[in-house]
């Protein structure tokens, strides 16, 4: 009888491992966006109603969340390529934060999830911002990882900075805007990962997206009401008063400025980054 109940247990947790291994394994989604396909992995209870979801940054993919993928088990996860980027088409079109906004909504109706914390990495912050203000309701929390709450400088440095060499030469300063960005990584295979996701991004996504996070309408102060967390890279980008700034656009916001990592800080650290995410959405009871 003994041995019985012992072989028991062991087919029941050998069933319990199977079950949870398949449940965190990424499902492959597609929403139809404005006459487009947006890919998204989806993990965890396809059920849920709410969940994490994670926007990447400009010229990024889904695929950089991979550490976060199976980091959460309590919650339904989905990463998502925005339009124009990984594995979702690439029209030519206005690669506004509106756009990629809307894009976010049209996956969740597609995964049935009503509301979601949204992570959103550099520009998949005014991505979520812009989200929230169109669907405050559906928005239950903001993790900001290195991005965006005020323009770094003024919109016309910005654009001159940014935008401009990029419609002047694309695929020569693309490479020296992505090796400012990637330099600071240790990882020397980590490195050469994002470089060469991020150059192989087509030019008018580049170009586009770029201009949508320097136009001027997205930079309003209107206040964000929902909890937020700010995950940021220690750089000279940073005023010194950048906490400030972000508390007057978001009061109840927990900010952390963390040293020793580059602007791709969440897969530098996954544990520790999973870990603030975690924490911050627990403590706010947000899923």
């Amino acid at each position: 009888m003994k041995h019985k109940t012992i072989l028991l247990l062991s087919i029941l947790t050998l069933i319990s491992a199977v079950v949870f291994v398949s449940a965190q394994t990424p499902r492959n989604g597609w929403a139809q966006y404005d006459g487009n396909k947006v890919h998204y992995y989806d993990i965890g209870n396809p059920k849920a109603k709410n969940a994490l979801i994670f926007i990447h940054g400009w010229t990024c993919n889904a695929d950089f969340w991979k550490d976060s993928f199976g980091a959460f088990p309590k919650y339904r996860v989905i990463a998502i390529d925005l339009p124009g980027h990984g594995q979702s088409d690439k029209p030519k079109v206005d690669y506004t934060m509106e756009y990629f906004a809307r894009s976010i909504e049209a996956v969740m109706k597609d995964a049935k999830v009503q509301r979601a914390v949204l992570v959103g990495h550099s520009m998949g912050t005014p991505v979520t911002r812009q989200f929230y203000r169109l669907y405050p309701d559906q928005t239950l929390g903001i993790v900001v990882v290195d991005g965006l709450l005020r323009p770094i400088g003024s919109l016309e440095n910005m654009e001159k900075g940014f935008l401009g060499p990029l419609r002047a030469n694309y695929k020569e300063n693309q490479p020296k805007l992505v090796e400012g960005l990637t330099q600071p990584i240790k990882d020397e295979s980590l490195k050469k990962y994002v470089r060469e996701t991020m150059t192989a991004a087509p030019d008018y996504v580049g170009i586009g997206a770029m201009a949508g996070m320097v136009d001027p309408s997205i930079w309003r102060n209107d206040t964000i009401k929902v909890p937020v967390l700010a995950l940021m890279a220690a750089s000279p980008w940073w005023a010194p008063d950048t906490k400030d700034s972000f508390q007057a656009v978001a009061p109840n916001i927990d900010f952390q400025m963390w040293t020793g990592v580059s602007h791709f800080l969440f897969m530098e650290r996954p544990k520790e980054f999973n870990e603030a995410v975690e924490t911050f959405v627990a403590k706010n009871k947000l899923l």
